[in-house]
């Protein structure tokens, strides 16, 4: 649906100055007028100043305009402190006003201005485009109080993609929860009073298990890549390092003694950034091939001080680190396809890989948990529970061999002689 087939009973707000347009009485029959009130620091000579806090409440059938001493900067030293202090507050006088006069598209720039800066830059990307290309165009228009779950899970059930596929459930996951994100936004500066997106129902259930390679199909690709390229999938393969985690390591990062290497930034495009999750800056374990394999490429590459990138870019004369998806595409595809592997491998397919080997050797789900750097062990569980064919082809077994007897089994399974 485009932006012009909006629904005719949709309480649609282009402006502020559109709204300031309407009749005081058309506003009354609306809604409860919604207010955020005014928050002002009042000096005071002989004491510490105060924050005020004014607003308007209704005494007797009359709008009286009110001040409200939300407490000195002594115990509110910077305005956020006062403005957490006021929330409550705001939400008593604005009871029955459930949400603020704007539209999503105002509170999607609200929230792109205020809260997407201090995402990672790929999660900035990926929420920009959802943005651009899914949210606005649908809901840009609907006021905060139009948005009703049961048409946002319709349309969420038929989404399309932007090539006009249908959406993976993955997509629609993402997109879900982006708008709920939005709502909690609202929530926390009191734009909102709940989050209508809370009930939408939508599965993020993959349509395909991911493909990995398996232990000879791993050794194969290895004996198969040069020097740099080797290690960068091994070290993929045996820590589970995300693809920016792995082209931001310096070579600082990397403790020979120890036998570790500290996940300290992530990189993006070339830029810079804090990594995903407290749980990602911890540092992962190097096994000792894993180490000599380093230990060679640093006297191979041209930059290889403590604050040279581990995997640098030629192109940039060393500055940045190199592209993955150059690697990828360039190197480790072309490589499978001769291997006669059909297969679809990513950066990310080799942590799958390592999730998977980690359950197949019987390593506990805490471990795992803190070797593949989950924040969530749902996460870590979802990934336990993906089982490989030929376990369940053993495991099968071991249940009809418990409900038959061996015995039993022999019989079935011996040679019919003609009658």
């Amino acid at each position: 649906m485009t932006v012009s087939a909006v629904r005719p009973n949709a309480e649609r707000v282009h402006s502020p100055q559109a709204i300031s347009a309407l009749s005081k009485e058309k506003l009354r029959m609306k809604a409860p007028r919604y207010q955020r009130g005014s928050l002002m620091l009042q000096k005071r000579k002989s004491l510490p100043d105060i924050w005020m806090y004014r607003f308007y409440a209704q005494e007797k059938g009359r709008r009286v305009y009110k001040r409200h001493v939300v407490g000195t900067v002594t115990d509110l030293p910077k305005r956020k402190d006062a403005e957490k202090a006021v929330t409550q507050l705001r939400i008593h006088i604005n009871e029955g006003a459930e949400f603020a006069p704007m539209n999503i598209e105002q509170l999607a720039a609200h929230y792109e201005r205020v809260e997407l800066p201090r995402l990672a830059p790929s999660t900035q990307s990926v929420y920009s485009d959802i943005l651009r290309h899914h949210i606005l165009p649908r809901w840009g228009e609907y006021s905060l109080a139009s948005i009703k779950p049961i048409e946002v899970e319709n349309w969420l059930r038929d989404l399309k993609g932007v090539r006009g596929k249908d959406a993976s459930p993955s997509v629609k996951s993402k997109v879900r929860n982006l708008l709920s994100a939005l709502f909690s936004h609202a929530l926390r500066y009191s734009f909102a009073s709940r989050n209508p997106i809370t009930p939408v129902r939508s599965s993020s259930q993959r349509l395909r298990d991911p493909e990995f390679l398996d232990g000879p199909e791993f050794r194969a690709l290895l004996e198969k890549l040069a020097l740099r390229e080797r290690v960068m999938v091994l070290m993929a393969g045996s820590t589970g390092m995300r693809r920016s985690e792995l082209i931001g390591l310096k070579w600082a990062d990397i403790d020979f003694e120890l036998g570790e290497a500290r996940i300290i930034r992530s990189v993006w495009q070339n830029k810079l950034s804090n990594c995903k999750t407290r749980a990602s800056r911890k540092p992962v374990p190097l096994h000792e091939v894993v180490m000599e394999l380093l230990q060679e490429w640093r006297k191979d590459s041209a930059w290889n001080s403590d604050d040279d990138f581990v995997f640098p870019s030629v192109r940039h004369n060393g500055e940045h680190p190199i592209a993955p998806d150059m690697i990828l595409r360039r190197y480790i595809r072309p490589a499978i396809q001769e291997l006669g592997i059909e297969k679809h491998i990513g950066w990310h397919s080799f942590r799958h890989g390592l999730g998977t080997m980690l359950r197949q050797q019987g390593v506990d789900l805490k471990t795992a948990q803190e070797l593949l750097r989950h924040s969530n062990p749902r996460v870590t569980m979802d990934l336990y529970q993906q089982s490989v064919s030929a376990e369940k082809r053993v495991a099968n077994a071991a249940v009809v061999r418990g409900l038959l007897g061996d015995a039993v089994l022999q019989h079935l399974s011996a040679p019919k002689s003609d009658a």
